[in-house]
């Protein structure tokens, strides 16, 4: 009699060690990226009062089982399942992951390294990538010298660094002009000292200063239709102001005048110097207006009269019927970088050393009612060779293959590493470590220090986090049949009991 009230006890304590489970369960309904555990039990040992038998021919007697009286229950094991994705809940916020696969985040905490479900992430003070479920930092890997990403050893990510702080400035390469030049605009009319109809790309050095080139179209005759000189009237700075001409004090008080800078470009492989003649520039002493002499013709810009497509643009000095390898789809701008007589910098040296090519190909020769539409565009067709000026870094973004780049001021991205992620081939047997962290067990297997590529597996969700896999009206139903199990077992102690009363009453 007195076995059943251990089996009782028992059968209390596995019941209260479910009870357990259940309520941690329900307390993180909300916890992102947890797993429920359910308890399992098993019978224990048996006292066996009596052997089995079989049976005996000779006597023909049957056989007899054994006569085993069980003493209680234990708590088997506790399952949880740490495989799959769980629900999906958005967030809308870039720095939030969740884990499309059967993997976890790699993170390091106090000199461990653990695992975690948990993909609530940001940049802490040190630029380092951390979780802030946790606290801990993410680990990945970084970029080579050449930009590239290196899969060695798994890393914390310190994104924010001075190497990456900025980015560095780029100078322009290309320039294509889209649009459409109309013969019937007034601006484009033929006249020797009009100014054209005005385009003015921009472009940058190699330092990240902006420069503008003032360009103007007019027809290359009064009867022209088709055919359109591309003429160049100054070159700015970044302050505005022009490179090729500057105001030089004089003597007396309040005297001086404007003069020459002494810089040098190129336009359509002609070079241009300080001058009167054809192929220089000159600078009116009073105002600071700066001419330009073409050697001979200014480019022209010639479009099919029958479509009213792009047909070539010319160099400076081509000739009224071009050769074949005159005709051209580009024009190209060059700033000489200037060096002064003993050897030190002069006022411009950080051009691209091939200059800008100024492409026209995309511009076409169609009735607009009269108006002209060309509008410059830094960069190709493919938007290549554009520049930039310099940058500082704005913030981070993440793409769903885990690769993190920094957003910078001028536009630029820059990849500064990938997320890794870690696979097991028992992922319910890591041992929890609370605050959503997991370790390696004996059971769970090995981590390799280098992790795997997310697309290895699946993908990462960006702007989202993985829910709580806990099932209300499981848990509920669970706490029902726990709470009956537990006040039946209670009911075993007490009848026992009263059981033993009756025996101790038997001598009065």
């Amino acid at each position: 009699m007195m076995r059943s009230l251990y089996s009782g006890i028992s059968g209390l304590k596995v019941h209260q060690t479910k009870m357990d489970v259940i309520g941690n369960n329900i307390s993180n309904v909300n916890t992102n990226g947890f797993r429920a555990g359910s308890a399992r039990f098993t019978d224990v040992f048996y006292q066996t009062t009596q052997g089995a038998s079989g049976p005996n021919a000779q006597t023909g007697a049957a056989g007899t089982n054994a006569v085993q009286i069980g003493l209680g229950a234990n708590v088997a094991s506790i399952v949880v399942d740490l495989s799959g994705t769980g629900a999906t809940q958005r967030t809308d916020r870039g720095m939030d992951i969740m884990i499309n696969g059967d993997a976890f985040l790699i993170v390091r905490k106090n000199g461990n390294t653990y695992f975690t479900k948990a993909g609530a992430l940001d940049v802490d003070a040190n630029g380092v990538l951390v979780c802030t479920t946790n606290g801990s930092t993410v680990l990945g890997w970084g970029v080579d010298a050449s930009g590239d990403i290196r899969k060695d050893t798994a890393s914390e990510l310190r994104l924010n660094t001075g190497e990456n702080a900025y980015s560095e400035p780029r100078a322009t390469t290309d320039i294509t002009l889209t649009g459409n030049v109309d013969s019937n605009d007034k601006n484009v009319t033929f006249s020797p000292d009009g100014a054209g109809y005005a385009i003015a790309p921009s472009f940058y050095d190699n330092v990240g200063n902006l420069y503008t080139v003032k360009m103007n179209l007019m027809k290359k005759t009064e009867d022209s239709v088709n055919d359109f000189s591309v003429r160049i009237d100054d070159i700015l700075g970044p302050d505005g102001k022009s490179i090729l001409c500057k105001w030089e004090e004089g003597e007396g008080e309040d005297s001086g005048s404007y003069v020459s800078t002494g810089q040098t470009f190129s336009f359509g492989g002609v070079d241009f110097a300080p001058g009167e003649g054809a192929g220089q520039y000159s600078v009116d002493p009073d105002t600071g207006a700066v001419t330009i002499h073409p050697p001979a013709e200014w480019p022209t810009l010639s479009f099919d009269g029958n479509k009213g497509s792009f047909k070539s643009v010319t160099a400076v000095g081509g000739a009224t019927t071009p050769t074949e390898d005159e005709l051209l789809n580009t024009l190209n701008l060059k700033i000489k970088n200037s060096e002064s007589e003993d050897g030190s910098d002069g006022t411009i040296k950080s051009f691209s050393t091939n200059g800008v090519d100024i492409d026209f190909s995309d511009l076409s020769n169609y009735a607009a009612n009269g108006t002209c539409s060309v509008k410059p565009e830094r960069g190709d067709k493919e938007g290549d060779g554009a520049g930039n000026m310099a940058g500082s870094l704005q913030g981070f973004t993440i793409q769903t293959d885990g690769m993190i780049y920094g957003v910078y001021s001028n536009g630029e991205k820059k990849l500064l590493g990938q997320i890794a992620v870690a696979t097991f081939a028992n992922p319910s047997g890591l041992e929890a470590a609370g605050n959503s962290l997991y370790s390696t067990s004996l059971n769970s297997g090995d981590f390799d220090g280098i992790g795997i590529d997310v697309t290895e597996i699946g993908d990462f969700s960006i702007g989202a986090l993985e829910m709580s896999d806990v099932d209300l009206a499981t848990e509920f139903t669970d706490m029902i049949t726990t709470q009956r199990g537990f006040q039946a077992n209670s009911r075993v102690i007490t009848t026992s009991d009263s059981m033993l009363e009756e025996l101790v009453n038997l001598k009065r």
